[in-house]
């Protein structure tokens, strides 16, 4: 064989290379992906998690999946211990934060304990995966007399302030999240005994509310709502000015505009409302499991947060009631 041959036949094999190591990852893709789909529906029908819930999970697990294919790892059965804790290496040292990490690492777990379950490995690769120790914070939020001004703002009897001030107390006394909020409709709310239904895919619970929120809802449904019916029956309870159901973006935009004519400095989000509703009640004694159903978390972990608002009042009382 001429040299020439050589070369051509050297380069005609590395090309093959190529092509059969691309294919090869490309095939792998797809196996991790079939199985990663597989869990994500079992996350959706079984568990009933919400949607932003499981493309949170699958978003990890995408990622996951592309750097163990770079590391020459088939499918979930080839998966190992050693590699799902390289994994969490490279995170850390890409700067990734632990909050960030431990979910990631949240994710990785539920995955393979779910394969684990259904037969389709034989053992846990990330039964000894630990996340990094995340730092706790107490959430912010506004204080008492801040909400007081913030709800406010709202003040007059003209249709869009009277739907605003209803959604403005509903939030704040049920600790609702907004997305459960703007999805509530005209049947799940009891003005009489001050209860509501709020759903979240499947499942539903029950959250009282005061005489306050109830009148300002009574307001809004006497006074205000079929101004904003454009085209028949609207089972949605909260209507922007086209007579379709608020969005997210729409009530943001609203509580800027509040939060900014109270002169309140801080980022109010919606999701500070939940917090201010917990953290305040927390403050005048009430239990966590008593918030944990309200806010309708599923672990009482997720609910510690506001025990040290309860501390706090402890400190306080400690430090300043007489008989103390």
């Amino acid at each position: 064989m001429t040299s020439k041959n050589v070369l051509k036949y050297w380069r005609f094999s590395a090309i093959l290379k190529l092509i059969m190591k691309t294919a090869r990852r490309f095939l792998w893709g797809i196996v991790m992906e079939k199985e990663i789909q597989e869990f994500t529906e079992y996350l959706e029908t079984v568990k009933r998690l919400s949607r932003n819930t499981v493309l949170s999970y699958r978003g990890d697990l995408i990622k996951m999946a592309a750097y163990l294919q770079l590391q020459g790892i088939a499918r979930a059965a080839d998966v190992s211990a050693t590699a799902l804790s390289s994994y969490v290496l490279d995170m850390e040292k890409k700067g990734m934060s632990a909050a960030t990490i431990s979910r990631y690492v949240a994710s990785i777990k539920a995955f393979f304990e779910y394969l684990l379950r259904e037969h389709k490995i034989a053992e846990d690769p990330s039964f000894s995966l630990k996340p990094p120790k995340v730092e706790k914070h107490a959430p912010e939020v506004l204080t008492e007399q801040e909400m007081e001004c913030l709800l406010a703002q709202p003040s007059s009897n003209r249709p869009k302030e009277l739907r605003d001030r209803a959604m403005l107390e509903l939030l704040y006394a049920t600790g609702m999240r907004v997305s459960e909020l703007i999805a509530l409709r005209v049947e799940d709310v009891n003005l009489r005994f001050g209860w509501l239904i709020c759903r979240d895919v499947g499942r539903e619970r029950m959250i009282p509310f005061g005489e306050t929120a109830a009148r300002a809802m009574r307001d809004y449904l006497e006074k205000a709502r079929d101004t904003f019916l454009k085209d028949g029956a609207q089972p949605i309870l909260f209507l922007n000015c086209s007579g379709k159901p608020m969005s997210r973006q729409g009530f943001w935009k609203l509580l800027k505009g509040y939060a900014a004519k109270a002169g309140i400095d801080k980022d109010i989000t919606p999701r500070m409302f939940r917090h201010s509703c917990a953290a305040h009640m927390a403050a005048r004694g009430a239990g966590l499991s008593v918030i944990q159903e309200i806010l309708g978390h599923t672990d009482i972990a997720a609910t510690q947060i506001y025990a040290e608002f309860q501390l706090g009042m402890k400190t306080e009382y400690s430090k300043t009631h007489p008989r103390a």
